[in-house]
């Protein structure tokens, strides 16, 4: 198999495996919004900006410097385990003798026993977090993305079991916890990997050094994400922060989908790649070019049916989260340069550099919130927009420096996404005001007839329009619709 067909199967797994799970993800998703209420997910959330952040302490990036690695023994493994099962021990005491403070801050008494749960995961996470790291330096994505959708069918029909049994929030913790015991057996089984201690950290050097940038930049990414769940929840409070994140999770969805598989490959093989800066960005630009293509038409038909989309999947309760969705939907152009723009600096060792831009972005982030509040959860979203497109020019320069690429590349890969999207745009809006008249609501039936008409133009355009570029993907896919109509045809 050439390097471009086990790039392209590489995605085209976790592509099944990220859409499997955000499928079956969103279908429990409207199972238990349906069974709880907006406030068990701000609890949890809010529970969650603390213990994400640790996790990332507990995992201090080695698993990624593992991944990244040329050459991994061992014995490496068995530093790297020691130590993070060390770290998770110590992670957990922290938050067991904290937990009760919590509870005092956000006058709960329920956070004192959730956050001593909760962190439970700590010390689990180590006996996970290593063979995973096994299968993804083999690149057996395959094998990665059936394991995914195995443990998250355990994980979420548990929940809805627990959930329907009236267990409210624990439904949710408890169901996530037994998940990841369920995670050790079945992977130790897949990988035979077994866990191995050791007192000599002195192969962990260079995996710690990468590590900590990894730890640190990761941190930083998360605290920006995380920055509207903890201001939103001490102003507006845990129903406000459970309305904002169903709709910014809602819209950034798509971004899901792909972006984070492709994310996943272009990583690992830029990293493989290192030294070839001609094929890094080709890896890069190619990738930057298709998802555009393919995600950008998705884009433009949430932003015009999130009301009844909302009302249908959620019910009358979370229609406030429609108009996040529809903000949110805004900043995906800036989603897919930033994401594929940190791979590059991930995999060529740049995160120095990134460093600083995240940490910038956080401080951006928190004043952006804290600003857009005061309009509610509508202008957090516009705000956070408007953080995702300064940090995107940002992080695509230092890219850009690092693969010694030109802006005018950028243009060139978008240029196929706009010519069939800027159309698509136009007849998608054009069809919302002759469905909704003056003033009017998009209603579902509505949205689905905008949907369908729509998805239609843009799939004969992306199959016959004479875009050079696209010319190899569109004769694939016009390859296999006619191949699956001679079978139809044959039955």
């Amino acid at each position: 198999m050439s390097s471009a067909q086990s790039f392209r199967s590489s995605v085209r797994w976790l592509f099944v495996g990220s859409t499997g799970n955000q499928i079956l993800g969103f279908l429990f998703g409207i199972v238990l919004t349906r069974l709880l209420a907006p406030e068990h997910f701000g609890v949890l959330l809010t529970t969650q900006v603390f213990t994400g952040f640790a996790g990332f302490l507990a995992g201090g990036g080695m698993g990624q410097a593992l991944i990244r690695s040329k050459e991994a023994t061992a014995d490496d493994y068995r530093s790297v385990f020691t130590l993070q099962l060390g770290i998770g021990t110590a992670i957990y005491t922290f938050f067991f003798a904290l937990a009760p403070a919590f509870s005092v801050w956000y006058e709960n008494p329920i956070y004192t026993d959730l956050l001593r749960v909760s962190a439970l995961s700590f010390i689990i996470r180590p006996f996970v977090n290593l063979p995973t790291t096994l299968l993804h330096r083999g690149m057996k994505f395959n094998t990665i993305a059936l394991f995914n959708l195995g443990i998250l069918i355990v994980t979420n029909v548990l929940s809805v079991i627990m959930a329907f049994a009236g267990m409210g929030v624990w439904a949710l913790v408890l169901g996530g916890l037994i998940g990841s015991l369920v995670s050790v057996v079945v992977l130790q089984a897949i990988t035979g990997w077994r866990p191995g201690f050791t007192r000599d950290f002195s192969r962990a050097k260079h995996l710690a050094q990468y590590g900590a940038l990894t730890s640190a930049t990761d941190i930083i990414f998360y605290l920006r994400q995380q920055a509207s769940t903890a201001i939103l929840s001490s102003t507006l409070g845990a129903a406000a922060v459970g309305l904002y994140n169903k709709g910014e999770s809602l819209a950034k969805m798509p971004h899901a989908f792909v972006t984070g598989s492709v994310y996943h490959v272009l990583f690992r093989a830029i990293a493989a790649e290192q030294d070839n800066l001609d094929r890094c960005r080709y890896l890069l630009f190619r990738s930057v070019g298709l998802l555009a293509v393919y995600l950008t038409p998705l884009y433009i038909l949430l932003f015009w049916v999130s009301d009844p989309l909302v009302g249908f999947v959620y019910g009358e309760k979370w229609l406030e989260s429609a108009q996040v969705i529809a903000i949110i939907c805004l900043a995906w152009p800036a989603l897919l340069i930033d994401n594929m723009a940190g791979a590059v600096l991930g995999a060529q060792n740049w995160l120095h550099y990134e460093l600083p831009v995240q940490i910038g972005a956080l401080a951006l982030t928190a004043v952006a919130v804290y600003v857009g509040q005061h309009y509610g959860i509508e202008g957090v979203a516009a705000a956070i927009v408007l953080v995702f497109y300064l940090s995107s020019i940002v992080m695509f320069w230092l890219a850009a420096k690092c693969l010694r690429a030109r802006v005018q590349e950028l243009v060139r890969a978008l240029r196929p996404a706009l010519l069939l999207n800027i159309p698509l745009l136009i007849i998608s809006g054009g069809l919302y005001r002759l469905l909704t008249g003056t003033g009017g609501q998009l209603d579902l039936t509505g949205a689905i007839v905008l949907t369908g008409v729509s998805g239609l133009a843009y799939g004969l355009a992306f199959l016959f329009a004479p875009i050079e570029s696209l010319a190899t993907e569109q004769a694939r896919y016009r390859g296999l619709i006619t191949a699956l109509v001679r079978r139809m045809r044959g039955a």
